[in-house]
């Protein structure tokens, strides 16, 4: 169902409640590294230790998944997650669609009923999903394979999940990729961007929390830095803001935490963020 955006807006206010959970903050390598010294790779403050980039989003008894890379199957079980409505994928990258096999845990935790996963992505994610798990899309499927349902999104439209208006928001992740980032309400998600244009801006007015990805303080060519990410963040002004994908070269937590303006935050696995929302008609 396509909506336009004075509806959108209308319908984003009907929620009452929604909980972020970031399931991971890291980069595709994760942090720590596997054989890097670093001082953030030895550190012992578990805010350092960053599986890869994911997050949970709760409302109203519904729950999305965005994105489900490597690290998908020890979030689940760590978060004692038993039931999700739908992922949500916000590109084809494997570090963000790499667990997906691991959906039959959900597909088949009441078997003999089969709980069907629904995905969504735009078409060059699910083009690639389609490719990459192609044993669970063939007519003569062996047993146990996933079971699942592929959405293809428009990147210009609102969509329906569970019941829910999601808006995409694309940005660029290089000259070859797009990122979609997704808005519920008064929260919105971005990761893996290093451009955003300024129509896709317009599309985040009026959130209160923005998540947003920060490679390191550095620039890089396929995802913002810390100082590209603040930028996003000045544009929509939301009351909160969160960063996320960071690499071990965003320095150690405790630190790198203290050179941020009032009201941004780096985010860490495990980090629940409530965003209540006063219901209107």
């Amino acid at each position: 169902m396509a909506l336009g955006m004075g509806e959108v807006c209308h319908i984003f206010h009907i929620f009452v409640a929604m909980k972020l959970t970031f399931l991971g903050t890291g980069t595709s390598q994760g942090v720590p590294v596997i054989g890097c010294k670093c001082e953030v790779c030895r550190s012992e403050d578990g805010r350092d230790r960053r599986l890869r980039t994911a997050a949970m989003v709760e409302m109203g008894g519904k729950r999305f998944i965005i994105d489900a890379g490597p690290d998908f199957r020890y979030q689940m079980l760590r978060e004692g997650v038993t039931h999700i409505d739908a992922i949500l994928l916000t590109h084809e990258h494997k570090d963000h669609t790499g667990g997906i096999d691991d959906v039959r845990a959900f597909n088949f935790v009441d078997f003999p009923v089969i709980h069907t996963m629904h995905i969504y992505g735009n078409e060059p994610t699910i083009t690639s999903i389609r490719r990459d798990f192609h044993y669970a899309f063939s007519e003569d499927k062996y047993r146990g394979v996933p079971e699942i349902e592929l959405h293809t999104i428009a990147e210009d439209k609102p969509f329906v999940v569970a019941d829910v208006e999601v808006m995409p928001v694309v940005g660029s992740h290089s000259e070859r990729f797009r990122s979609v980032g997704f808005r519920f309400g008064e929260l919105a998600y971005l990761t893996d961007m290093n451009a955003i244009a300024d129509e896709e801006i317009a599309k985040l007015q009026g959130v209160k929390v923005l998540v947003v990805n920060a490679l390191r303080w550095e620039s890089h060519n396929s995802h913002f830095s810390v100082a590209e990410a603040l930028e996003v963040i000045r544009r929509v002004a939301p009351e909160r803001a969160y960063l996320t994908h960071m690499s071990h070269r965003i320095g150690l937590h405790a630190v790198a935490e203290q050179h941020l303006p009032e009201g941004v935050y780096l985010a860490y696995d495990g980090l629940t963020v409530t965003i209540n929302e006063q219901e209107k008609e």
